[in-house]
């Protein structure tokens, strides 16, 4: 089976009127990011660069919106992946394990840090390009990621 067509504007209207209201999820990460970018004003160093300040916001509320979704169905997925795991299931668990201590020790970094983490290696992105994206220079990212590895190589080793 193919990949379905993402829904016409109508037709998510249509499905929220009929009470389907995770379609307008994506609509509250727009909305939350309005509002904390309103709230954060003060922080944008460039006024004249608003609108790429204001997508670095409203990109790290749809990353949190979607690791919203996974922490939420992630329960059935670990379940499978014990239950399915070739090193058996104490193998799967201590990757369940990694997994989640990572995910809570990417909390503590700075969103910067996380963002620029995120781009690198989620996303696959070249410095050059993070830089083009988020206005910052390639030195100063490769600064940012050597504090982040730092930073998540401190708290993992906090948490052992």
């Amino acid at each position: 089976m193919g990949r379905a067509e993402p829904a016409s504007d109508g037709a998510v209207v249509r499905a929220v009127l009929a009470g389907d209201v995770e379609q307008f999820a994506a609509e509250d990460a727009i909305q939350d990011a309005l509002i904390r970018a309103f709230d954060q004003l003060r922080h944008c160093r460039e006024p004249d660069r608003f609108a790429g300040w204001f997508f670095l916001i409203l990109r790290n509320r749809c990353f949190a919106e979607r690791r919203r979704g996974f922490r939420e169905a992630r329960p059935l997925e670990d379940s499978q992946e014990v239950a399915t795991s070739v090193d058996g299931p104490d193998g799967a668990v201590e990757r369940i394990e990694r997994r989640r201590a990572l995910e809570r020790a990417l909390l503590v970094l700075t969103p910067e840090q996380r963002e620029v983490l995120v781009l690198k290696h989620v996303e696959g992105l070249p410095y050059e390009e993070i830089a083009q994206l988020t206005g910052a220079t390639v030195a100063s990212l490769k600064m940012r990621m050597h504090r982040a590895y730092d930073r998540l190589r401190d708290e993992l080793e906090e948490h052992r």
